[in-house]
């Protein structure tokens, strides 16, 4: 059984979840889904960022100590990702000793293997508390940070402890463009690409007088610089520096927002060459879920509660939404107008009435027992075709594709009921016409409740369980999409699976 480790960047303890972490959250654990059954062993790994300047002051804003108000916004953040369905199998701290102790032993490596990576020296510069980052030339408009627009940059100067990032130029520009070490989507690696080109500056990995986080190794006046404490927890989830933290590293794939893919694609492997440990396999920056065409975010305010994004539909409508009509590469919009007409179309009349008009069928004209018919029909072509797209597109971490391949197969079984039209059959008494029919329609449902799962796994279970199915679907269920074995099963009609409520207002 392969390994498969994925992480998601961790979250920043200083406010709510919004619709943009909800976006990461459910795409990575959609490609942890789909790899669990193809038989993979997953670990999943999210988690919170919970140290730095910023953390602090939201902190003091609420009279909290540092300690409190990180434990309240994480038990915030993993209700949420509950709500949402997500199946992560670690969920990682930075305040943990876990990872505190794989932070100083990831410097003390460092600087065993090249001493000359890390050095005393004196930063000024623009520093953005909302991105805690000494912001460079390329990475500032009209005087503001691009991803904090509202927020001032601070003049800062201190001494620092530096990490020699200039000397892994090269290498990384050489594993980035030969592939070997993959950054996708394209237009995220053409941006690494550009910025590596433009040469690299060496960072500042210790801030002095910021007392909430990590000490610096030997130099207790200092603590680890934030982005670089952060970054690690990776590494720290696997258990590094304990034996056998092998047997995850490395990261399979690390899903992240584009907005961040500096430290990701940069910083972070340059840190992890200098330690002499292996790349990530893969890094997957994704774009912004955008309200009116600007960025969902803390700092700019956010428009649409994820609380209520979530209550609109389910968990499930909402996660299908983000990653087929959002999407999981560029930006997209949400809107309250968009999200109610893909509910309607696509699931309420999409898949919910193929479900329910196939199982009462089913029910009525064969006692609720899939018929034991077994004439191939042109819909169980149709399905080992929309499987085959379906893998091929989430293989290549194409969630919008995948979701496509699914509802293609919907209306093509809707039309396949138009055409066969299995009532006419019943009144004909055109009994083994009808028993194909039946029997296609129910492998239908079979083959697209294991490729929904992914996407909504509480309505794959409920169109699971009502074709007579134990569980959820697994590996073996994949393996049986080209022949479901339906034949004599006793089904089920479920409740309306995704029902049609008055509109609400906006």
């Amino acid at each position: 059984m392969p390994k498969f480790y994925i992480n998601t960047a961790i979250d920043y303890a200083n406010g709510d979840p919004h619709l943009g972490h909800a976006l990461e959250k459910v795409g990575a654990d959609c490609i942890a889904r789909y790899r669990r059954l193809r038989g993979d062993d997953v670990h999943f790994v999210m988690g919170m960022d919970e140290h730095g300047q910023n953390v602090s002051q939201s902190a003091e804003k609420h009279g909290l100590p540092p300690q409190e108000w990180v434990d309240r916004i994480a038990a915030r953040f993993d209700a949420t990702w509950r709500a949402l369905l997500c199946s992560h199998d670690d969920w990682i701290r930075t305040t943990e000793p876990r990872h505190r102790a794989a932070v100083t032993q990831l410097l003390l490596r460092i600087r065993d293997r090249n001493p000359d990576d890390l050095y005393l020296g004196e930063y000024a510069g623009l520093y953005c508390i909302g991105c805690e980052e000494f912001k460079q030339e390329n990475q500032i408009v009209d005087g503001r940070c691009v991803e904090h627009p509202t927020r001032d940059l601070v003049p800062t100067r201190e001494q620092n402890h530096f990490f020699r990032l200039s000397r892994y130029r090269d290498r990384l520009l050489d594993l980035i463009s030969t592939g070997a070490f993959p950054v996708e989507p394209k237009i995220r690696r053409n941006e690494i690409l550009r910025l590596l080109e433009d040469g690299l500056q060496d960072i500042s990995v210790s801030r002095v007088r910021i007392p909430w986080g990590i000490p610096f190794p030997g130099d207790p006046t200092h603590t680890v610089y934030v982005w670089f404490d952060a970054l690690i927890n990776y590494l720290s989830a696997t258990g590094f520096p304990d034996p056998g933290y092998e047997r995850l590293w490395p990261t399979d794939l690390n899903v992240l927002g584009k907005g961040i893919t500096r430290f990701h694609c940069v910083i972070w492997p340059a840190m992890l060459l200098a330690a002499d440990l292996p790349l990530p396999r893969k890094v997957w920056a994704h774009g912004y879920v955008q309200w009116g065409g600007a960025k969902l975010s803390k700092t700019a305010g956010v428009a649409v509660s994820l609380d209520d994004a979530i209550a609109r539909h389910g968990p499930d409508a909402l996660r299908y939404f983000l990653l087929h009509e959002v999407g999981f590469e560029g930006d997209g919009n949400f809107t309250w107008e968009r999200f109610d007409d893909r509910y309607t179309a696509d699931l309420a009349d999409g898949l919910g009435n193929l479900a329910s008009r196939s199982l009462a069928m089913i029910e009525r004209y064969r006692a609720a027992v899939v018929p034991m018919a077994t004439g191939v029909s042109s819909l169980d072509a149709a399905g080992a075709e929309a499987v085959a797209a379906y893998a091929e597109a989430m293989d290549a971490i194409d969630l919008k594709g995948g979701a496509d391949a699914a509802w293609d197969l919907v209306s093509t079984a809707n039309q396949y009921i138009v055409r066969t039209a299995p009532w006419t059959l019943a009144k004909q008494g055109q009994d083994a016409e009808l028993d194909v029919a039946l029997a296609a329609l129910a492998r239908c449902l079979y083959r697209l409740a294991v490729m929904v799962q992914p996407f909504m796994p509480a309505k794959a279970v409920t169109l699971w369980s009502c074709l007579g199915q134990q569980g959820s679907p697994d590996p073996a269920a994949w393996t049986s999409l080209l022949v479901p074995p339906l034949g004599g099963m006793p089904i089920r009609k479920p409740e309306n699976l995704f029902p049609k409520p008055a509109r609400p207002a906006v």
